[in-house]
């Protein structure tokens, strides 16, 4: 049995403390905030418990559900048929043949571009030469450039600003399949929730770790991996040393270099070269409904927002609907400083012009969540920019959401790799 440390109580965190402590292990999982959960934490909305930032599952998230079983909440699990909306000045259905037939504006060559290059994108289950290419020409080779610059262009300008012509074109395609996969058929989507929320997963988790003996300490920020002679000795805290055997570390990669000072210089300079970007979700509880549709992709001129996610046509609780504007974007945007006021003002009116029917009086309650480090950039070529899960520091595992490429973060990716990260705890 050894002494584990688990830093983060994130999805990842959660699930690789329950996993070590499962395997007999004595674990001691600290986290700065005062609650567990992460980015799939949850917080109070005017009576009902919802995400800071929005979750859904696809029917392609194994190890979610294999981790539910064992943890005796498979019943939770719920799938609803969803849709997707495309906002141009008007509102398109969108993510069919049959919506890709009727939207005006392209002519049936280019319509047939982009339906084949949807289809094999769904299709494919490996595709190696894309991951040293950038979407922009990738997308750009399949469909044309008219079907990149109306469709991907706005979505990339407005997520990724200064790298939206150098994203990984391997990182793209892994949504399109996760999403395009998950469906009841051809034309309907299939989405799926667990219900009560993400909540109900972290709790589980939680009890489970103490089940088994670990035990979680909130409010109790790491501040230095402790090494001696190569090896991994201790995580020191705000409240304390723990003494470990091994570490499993899963802040952003940004974090690494200050919180393990020991760690050689060839390998800080590898986790200073991965950059992020953060993220702000503007959440309105409305009294009415803004779309008829789960997501919303937006390209208009004016409108610096790359969609909105109508949660409520997901997971329904009570009569209001709950909508998301995330803002992707670096931290050094102006936007990225601006007031919560700012944010829900312009957020608002991108919602009016989507549905001019919406008036001030809808709004029963707002929210405003930020992360400085929400999401990875990943560039052409970046499976080789990843440091190894295990560092030269005997016992300690360092991992974030960035090593889930070329998948993108999400609850399963982050119970997958926790698990294996327990599993490779020495006894």
């Amino acid at each position: 049995m050894a002494r584990v440390v688990v830093i983060g109580a994130g999805a990842m965190g959660l699930a690789a403390a329950y996993r070590a402590a499962k395997d007999g292990h004595s674990v001691d999982l600290v986290e700065a905030a005062p609650d567990a959960g992460g980015m799939a934490g949850h917080f109070d909305f005017s009576g009902l418990s919802t995400e800071r930032f929005y979750h859904f599952v696809c029917t392609s998230d194994v190890p979610t559900f294999e981790l539910m079983r064992e943890l005796g909440i498979a019943d939770k699990m719920v799938w609803r048929k969803t849709s997707m909306g495309y906002f141009d000045g008007e509102l398109h259905s969108w993510g069919d043949p049959v919506s890709l037939l009727r939207y005006p504006g392209l002519t049936l060559l280019q319509k047939a571009r982009y339906g084949l290059f949807a289809f094999v994108c769904v299709r494919k289950n490996r595709w190696p030469l894309i991951e040293k290419e950038s979407a922009k020409t990738w997308i750009t080779r399949w469909c044309g450039r008219k079907i990149y610059e109306r469709f991907w262009k706005p979505l990339f300008d407005h997520k990724f600003y200064e790298y939206a012509d150098n994203i990984s074109a391997a990182w793209i395609w892994t949504r399109i399949r996760r999403v395009g996969r998950s469906r009841f058929n051809m034309m309907d989507e299939k989405l799926g929730y667990i219900e009560g929320g993400s909540i109900t997963l972290v709790n589980a988790l939680v009890d489970g770790i103490k089940a088994h003996g670990g035990r979680i300490h909130l409010s109790t920020p790491a501040v230095r991996v402790l090494a001696s002679a190569g090896r991994v000795t201790g995580v020191q805290t705000a409240k304390g040393v723990f003494a470990a055997d091994a570490v499993i570390c899963t802040v952003p990669t940004p974090l690494v270099n200050e919180l393990v000072p020991d760690l050689p210089g060839d390998w800080k300079q590898r986790y200073a070269a991965i950059h992020n970007i953060g993220v702000i979700c503007v959440i309105f509880k409305l009294a009415r409904s803004v779309t008829l549709h789960f997501w919303v992709n937006i390209s208009v001129p004016g409108i610096e927002i790359p969609g909105v996610i109508e949660f409520s046509n997901l997971r329904k609780e009570g009569p209001d609907s709950i909508i998301y504007v995330p803002y992707y974007m670096p931290t050094t945007h102006e936007k990225f400083s601006w007031r919560d006021q700012q944010l829900l003002a312009e957020a608002f009116a991108c919602l009016q012009r989507i549905n001019p029917e919406l008036k001030q009086e809808d709004v029963r309650d707002t929210k405003v969540a930020r992360l400085r480090y929400g999401q990875p950039i990943c560039e052409p070529g970046f499976a080789a920019k990843i440091p190894p899960v295990r560092t030269p520091i005997a016992g300690l595992q360092i991992a974030d959401t960035c090593y889930y490429y070329p998948e993108d973060r999400g609850i399963a990716e982050s119970v997958r790799l926790g698990a294996e990260m327990a599993q490779s705890i020495p006894w």
